[in-house]
């Protein structure tokens, strides 16, 4: 048998194996490798969020019980301004502040040390230079104040505080309200 160049290539390379052929074989290769990459690297992060998130989770409700949870206006509690042409808001803010009465995770917080309230309402009495300020417990039983502090604005600090307060230092204009909207 008289074998020629050609017939020996035919024979060694079948008709499976000519170049295009190889060419789309190792392409085909190739898309299946990156995909089993991708495969495997989308398993390993999809775990690793699964974790994050399950971490994140938890640090929520340390939050939630520290009282560090964030709350939003609006939705949580209500502001609301009066009579801002008698005083401005930013004297009022520093009164609350002195008070501690500006810290909204307090106010919101039910647990034994958190402020628990459902309302706080703050009264101008323009001719003594006072704020009184009304407090409202959560689940208290009358539409009376639980506690009442009075700050005198001159001095920059508190000059009573309790429920039966001098009536002297009665109010005259609503002036700030915040309420607890959420249960």
């Amino acid at each position: 048998m008289d074998l020629t160049k050609r017939d020996v290539r035919e024979i060694t390379m079948s008709k499976y194996f000519t170049k295009k052929s190889i060419l789309y074989w190792i392409i085909a290769v190739l898309v299946v490798l990156i995909g089993i990459i991708l495969a495997v690297q989308f398993k390993a992060n999809s775990s690793s969020q699964t974790t994050t998130a399950t971490v994140k989770t938890s640090s929520s409700s340390e939050k939630a019980s520290s009282s560090i949870k964030k709350y939003v206006a609006g939705k949580d509690y209500k502001i609301t301004y009066n009579n801002t042409d008698l005083i401005d808001k930013s004297t009022i803010t520093k009164a609350l502040d002195a008070n501690g009465l500006n810290d909204i995770n307090d106010l919101m917080d039910t647990s034994e040390d958190g402020g628990d309230m459902v309302k706080v309402e703050v009264y101008y009495n323009k001719d003594k230079n006072l704020l009184v300020e009304n407090l409202f417990k959560n689940g208290h039983s009358t539409n009376e104040a639980t506690t009442a502090v009075v700050y005198d604005l001159k001095n920059n600090q508190i000059v009573n505080s309790g429920v039966n307060y001098d009536t002297n230092y009665q109010p005259s204009w609503l002036v700030y309200t915040w309420e607890k909207l959420t249960k």
